[in-house]
């Protein structure tokens, strides 16, 4: 019985170094599609809230006559807005309306009529994006009330005058499309960035978001903060301004 030779070993080992390099490689791809997968949504999702305002003439949540094209889920009030956000579920396309104020805000508990989360059910009620979306909840439930993006979700917003500085850097930007916990990397966010807008982390219409050790900028100050490729930590809470 004899060991293998040296010429053995090294072809041994040269098979193991292609498969692994193939496997990274493989990876890479995957994760390159992705990225311009989410590229791709977010213009697609900006396209379809132009489209639903154009023919409704209202923005998808806040559509004071929704119930009027879909049905009345279980209302209490005669204006047909949900009385209760968490449990006014309905059947079908059955829905609530909005206040038509022209804003998705991100605490409408005064009002209870949950614009952020009919958002999407309204715009899947008019078969502009695929999916089933509640319309119900106090928070975000991926898959559930809004769709998924890689890791994450995506959720719609009016930010004017917008101070959460522990998530984004303070501005008004109007009503908005802010990814929740995507998982985008600063080099990935960058690259988004540089393909739709102007690649700068707080300037432009695709704006850098952070938390607390502020890896995905160098710095809080939105004059000085630019991507952190070098570090390459995660963007939370990244938003692109739609422009409504």
């Amino acid at each position: 019985m004899r060991g293998f030779s040296l010429v053995e070993l090294s072809i041994v080992l040269v098979i193991l170094g292609l498969l692994t390099g193939g496997i990274l490689s493989g990876q890479s791809l995957i994760r390159a599609a992705e990225i311009r997968k989410v590229t791709t949504t977010l213009q697609t999702y900006q396209g379809t809230m132009y489209t639903f305002r154009d023919k409704y003439f209202a923005l998808p949540g806040d559509m004071k006559t929704a119930t009027k094209f879909w049905g009345a889920a279980n209302t209490a009030g005669t204006g047909g807005e949900c009385a209760d956000r968490a449990n006014n579920a309905g059947t079908g396309t059955e829905t609530c309306n909005g206040n038509g104020n022209g804003d998705i805000p991100l605490n409408d508990a005064d009002a209870l009529v949950n614009e952020r989360f009919r958002f999407w059910q309204h715009l899947a009620n008019a078969g502009l994006i695929e999916g089933n979306y509640t319309g119900l909840g106090s928070s975000e439930v991926t898959g559930t009330n809004i769709p998924r993006l890689l890791n994450g979700g995506i959720t719609a917003q009016t930010l004017g005058n917008f101070v959460g500085a522990a998530t984004v850097f303070p501005s008004n930007y109007g009503t908005a499309l802010r990814m929740v916990d995507v998982g985008l990397t600063a080099t990935e966010a960058w690259n988004i960035d540089t393909k739709i807008d102007d690649g700068k982390a707080t300037t432009g219409r695709f704006i850098a978001g952070y938390r607390n050790a502020v890896t995905c900028v160098t710095s809080p100050d939105p004059l000085l903060a630019e991507y952190a490729v070098q570090d390459n930590g995660l963007c939370r809470g990244t938003i692109l301004k739609t422009g409504l």
